[in-house]
């Protein structure tokens, strides 16, 4: 593994432990020529997903991708970046244990939906704000009401 700080090649894994809920290891590493810690996560590689969008092209499922619009999603809020990496790995989780080759892309916005909900309510705002496409404040503030009722 190269150091991503010195590009160096010899690293040492100073401590791992397995991911809650999901198929990776967390792995602590040390560069031997410049000491600097990094964390790497291996991941068991599993079935090729693909996305069926909108408009019904698919494409290949991207971790990077959901990543960033839940990213954005929580800028500027009190969130660990820490949670939002366990709840990214419950989310691919949830998606991959469907067993599916294809999964559409409103499912996947879904299930983000539900974890966001639990985790920061200015986030699900956020993210369901994009995803549902409100057109105006009163398809806002229905939302509101959905995420107010118990």
């Amino acid at each position: 593994m190269k150091c991503p700080f010195c590009n160096q090649e010899n690293t040492k894994v100073v401590d791992s432990r397995p991911v809650e809920d999901t198929n990776s290891i967390r792995r602590r590493r040390m560069c031997d020529a410049c000491g600097k810690r990094f964390t790497t996560y291996e991941k068991v590689e599993t079935i090729p997903l693909s996305v069926i969008k909108k408009d019904q092209n698919r494409e290949q499922y991207d971790r990077a991708k959901l990543q960033a619009g839940i990213l954005r999603a929580c800028y500027k809020r009190p969130i660990p970046i820490e949670k939002i990496e366990i709840m990214m790995d419950s989310i691919e989780g949830e998606i991959f244990n469907t067993e599916e080759r294809e999964i559409p892309s409103t499912r996947i916005g879904e299930v983000v939906m539900e974890h966001l909900k639990d985790l920061d309510a200015v986030a699900y705002v956020r993210f369901a704000s994009v995803y549902r496409e409100f057109k105006d404040v009163s398809t806002f503030m229905d939302e509101l009401k959905k995420f107010m009722e118990p």
